[in-house]
């Protein structure tokens, strides 16, 4: 309620948030390329003497994965533009039917209007140049066919796996590998401790555990919804290789044989580089990159308990048994 209260009164300002923090030179970092205050920053060290990202960061931005078709070969914006933008997106938001008892008038998705754009790129996508996700090959569309189908045939309460892994509370789009920005509450939490970075998601209960030491991977036979991941230090930035994904993931198509590079530089004290690498030949026809910027927050993560061990379930189940036997 808190958070919901305190995102409340952010929309009521969040106009002249949006100029002053994008428009004023004074207001929040925009990075505009990548190398931006790297060379200058010396971020504080851990035991092991590898960079100390601990504490509280939020990924939230208006900036879109694809870049929209107005923007066309542009890749950056002014800031000026990004402002415009932004407030454009914010308006879009809050223009949700009142009468939608879910999403009412989206105030409660309102948190990332703190920043509003942390970029001014038109995308995060940045490679391919276009901003756009590489198209499908052949047996990549032939499996997404095959998925729809499935899914029509098998009818959406023929048992609890037809439902949705999001709708399960198993996984949400947005955890990753790779990580991208929540619809709303689209905060984290860095903890390190010896050879280990973790990273726990508000949305919605993800921890993930990434080991930088020399264990032995699971290998190929263990696979999971989030794959395997193992770090490595390149200087100060921590690499991070996931593999071993399941057919169940399905990130944006995938299949199985997706694997995901993902690298986090600290530019500043308050603003953390994060790009990813997404890589599966069976499904695109080339690797394609992203680049988000997690900026710190001082406000801590709370528990999202995603209803409760999905006690909805068996009521949508059980209601189609009956809408079956009446036929």
């Amino acid at each position: 309620m808190t958070r919901l209260l305190g995102s409340a009164v952010t929309a009521a300002a969040v106009a002249v948030l949006l100029a002053v923090q994008l428009g004023a030179q004074s207001g929040p970092k925009v990075r505009t390329h990548d190398a931006a205050g790297r060379a200058a920053y010396s971020p504080p060290r851990m035991a092991d003497g590898h960079p100390d990202m601990q504490g509280y960061w939020t990924n939230a931005t208006y900036t879109p994965l694809e870049r929209p078709a107005e923007f066309a070969s542009k890749e950056f914006l002014t800031r000026e533009e990004a402002a415009a933008y932004a407030k454009r997106r914010d308006d879009q938001l809050r223009a949700q039917p009142r009468d939608n008892i879910h999403y009412d008038d989206a105030i409660w998705q309102s948190e990332r209007d703190v920043k509003g754009l942390t970029s001014l790129r038109t995308s995060l996508i940045y490679d391919p140049p276009d901003g756009r996700i590489p198209p499908m090959t052949a047996e990549g569309q032939r499996r997404a066919d095959a998925r729809a189908s499935e899914r029509k045939q098998r009818g959406p309460a023929d048992s609890a796996q037809a439902r949705a892994l999001s709708e399960r509370c198993i996984m949400w789009g947005h955890e990753g590998p790779p990580m991208l920005p929540a619809g709303y509450f689209p905060n984290l939490q860095i903890v390190q401790g010896p050879n280990v970075f973790v990273v726990m998601q508000e949305i919605i209960h993800n921890a993930r555990v990434i080991p930088y030491d020399d264990r032995r991977p699971l290998g190929s036979a263990i696979r999971q919804y989030r794959g395997e991941s193992r770090g490595r230090w390149e200087g100060d930035t921590l690499v991070v290789e996931s593999a071993n994904f399941t057919e169940a993931t399905q990130f944006r198509g995938s299949s199985a044989a997706l694997k995901v590079t993902e690298r986090f530089t600290m530019l500043d004290r308050d603003t953390i580089q994060y790009r990813f690498t997404v890589d599966d030949p069976t499904t695109w026809a080339r690797p394609w990159s992203a680049e988000i910027p997690m900026i710190r927050t001082e406000d801590p993560i709370y528990e999202y308990a995603c209803h409760e061990g999905n006690y909805g379930l068996p009521n949508i189940l059980r209601a189609q048994r009956v809408a079956d036997a009446a036929r």
